[in-house]
C-alpha cells in the first residue's frame, strides 16, 4: 500500500461526522451549481438536461454532498460518479449521502487516472488531489480525456506563499519517521511540534489552521508524503500543457494587480496575476474553473442582459440597504481585507435580484434607463463578481 493510500485509510480527510448532515450543509468552492454554470457554461446551461458529474478524488465528500443536495433542492437532475482510492474516505462520503437521502451518486473505489473508464462527464471536480499525485500533469490529462464536449473542470490546488513553513516540516518529518505507521508518525510529529521555536516560519503563519482542527488535518498538512504547491505560472503552464485553459479563479480580485499597485504598461495578464500572488502573500490555495483550450465559450458577463444574476453568501436586500445608506461593507478572504464600494444607485438593482429575474428584467422592473443600468451594473459586477459573490445562472428559472 502506498504511503498516500495508507494515510487516507487511517485518517480520512477532511474529518467529517455523517450525523452532522442533520444540522448543516458545508458549502464552498468549487462545485457549487451557480459557480459551475457561471464559470463553465457562461451562465446559460440548459438545466433541462441532467448534469453528468465526476468527483475525481472525492475524499469524505464535501463538494459531492454540496452539489448533490443543491441540485436536489433546485429540482434538477444529475448523475454523479464518485471515485477515490481510500475505502475509509468513501465510507464517510457514502454515509453522509445516506443521511441526506441522496440517491443520484454512484460510488467507486479507484484512481482518477482511470477517469475516462467511468464515462463522459459535463463537469469534473478535482479538489485537493492534483497536488498529491506523482505527476499532476498525468492527472489533468486523464480528466481531460473524461470530459464531454462543452464541459469543464473545477479544481483546487495548493499555493506556495500562504503555506510558508509547511514544506520544511514535511521534509523533516519524512526523514525522521520513514517506515513508521501513520499513527506513530502522528504521535511523534505532535511531540516535535511542541519544541518548534517561536521564530519558525510555520509558527508565524496565521493562514493555516488544519493542524488544530483534527488529527486528519494535522496529518494532511504536515505529514503528507506527496505534496507540492503551484504558483500561478506553474498552474497556468500545467493546464496549458494538458489541454486546459483557466476560465476563472473563483475570487478574481485576489489576483487583480490593479487593486494592489499601479500596473506597468504592457504587462500581460498572466504576469499580473503572478505578481499579485506574490504581493498578497497569503493565498494558500488556488480555486478555479478550467475549460478545454479549444472551448468557444468564455466567462459569464453582465453585458449579456439575458443572464440571471444571483448573490452567493449574502442577502440581496441587506446588501441593497447597505448601499442605499452609503455603507462600505468589509470583506475578509484568504487573509485579505477589502471594502465594497457600491454606489447608492445600486440599491434598487440589488434588491431586485432573486435568482429568477434576468438582468433585462431587473432593469425593467426598477425602471432603470438601459445606459444608466449598464454604468451602475458594471460597478456592481466589479465589486461583487470579482469577490465571488455575484454569479450568473438560470438554474432556478
Amino acid at each position: 500500500m502506498s504511503d498516500v493510500k495508507a494515510q487516507y485509510e487511517a485518517y480520512p480527510y477532511p474529518e467529517r461526522d455523517p450525523k452532522d448532515e442533520k444540522t448543516r450543509l458545508i458549502s464552498g468552492s468549487p462545485s457549487h451549481p451557480l459557480e459551475i454554470d457561471h464559470f463553465i457554461f457562461g451562465g446559460q446551461r440548459d438545466w433541462s438536461r441532467p448534469l453528468r458529474v465526476l468527483f475525481a478524488g472525492g475524499g469524505t465528500g464535501d463538494g459531492l454532498i454540496q452539489l448533490a443536495q443543491l441540485m436536489t433542492q433546485a429540482g434538477k437532475a444529475c448523475d454523479i460518479t464518485y471515485v477515490d482510492l481510500s475505502r475509509a474516505s468513501r465510507k464517510v462520503a457514502e454515509e453522509r449521502a445516506k443521511m441526506r437521502g441522496l440517491t443520484s451518486i454512484q460510488f467507486e473505489t479507484g484512481s482518477l487516472l482511470d477517469a475516462a473508464s467511468y464515462g463522459e462527464f459535463d463537469y469534473v471536480d478535482c479538489c485537493g488531489v492534483l497536488h498529491h499525485l506523482p505527476d499532476p500533469a498525468e492527472g489533468l490529462a486523464a480528466l481531460r480525456a473524461a470530459l464531454a464536449p462543452g464541459g469543464g473542470l473545477g479544481f483546487m490546488v495548493y499555493a506556495p506563499y500562504g503555506r510558508s513553513g509547511v514544506y520544511p516540516l514535511q521534509e523533516a518529518f519524512g526523514a525522521l519517521f520513514e517506515g513508521l505507521s501513520p499513527q506513530d508518525r502522528l504521535t511523534r510529529a505532535k511531540s516535535v511540534m511542541t519544541a518548534l521555536p517561536a521564530g519558525h516560519p510555520f509558527k508565524g503563519n496565521p493562514n493555516l489552521g488544519d493542524h488544530h482542527d483534527s488529527d486528519a488535518g494535522f496529518y494532511d498538512l504536515l505529514l503528507h508524503s506527496q505534496d507540492r504547491a503551484f504558483d500561478v505560472p506553474d498552474l497556468l503552464d500545467v493546464l496549458d500543457y494538458t489541454g486546459w485553459r483557466l476560465n476563472g479563479f473563483t475570487m478574481p480580485a485576489l489576483y487583480d494587480l490593479g487593486r494592489i499597485a499601479d500596473v506597468p504598461d504592457g504587462m500581460k495578464l498572466n504576469q499580473q496575476m503572478a505578481v499579485a500572488e506574490k504581493l498578497r502573500g497569503t493565498i494558500k490555495t488556488h480555486v478555479g474553473y478550467a475549460v478545454p483550450l479549444d472551448a468557444a465559450h468564455g466567462l459569464a458577463k453582465g453585458s449579456n442582459r439575458a443572464l440571471v444574476p444571483h448573490l452567493k453568501g449574502v442577502d440581496p436586500r441587506a446588501l441593497a440597504q447597505a448601499a442605499a445608506q452609503g455603507q462600505t461593507p468589509k470583506l475578509s478572504f484568504a487573509g485579505v481585507e477589502a471594502q465594497l464600494q457600491l454606489p447608492k444607485a445600486a440599491a434598487p438593482l440589488l434588491a431586485a435580484i432573486n435568482g429568477r429575474r434576468s438582468l433585462a428584467d431587473v432593469a425593467r422592473d426598477t425602471n432603470t434607463d438601459p445606459i444608466q443600468f449598464g454604468a451602475i451594473w458594471s460597478k456592481i459586477e466589479r465589486d461583487l463578481a470579482d469577490w465571488g459573490m455575484l454569479l450568473y445562472s438560470g438554474i432556478l428559472r
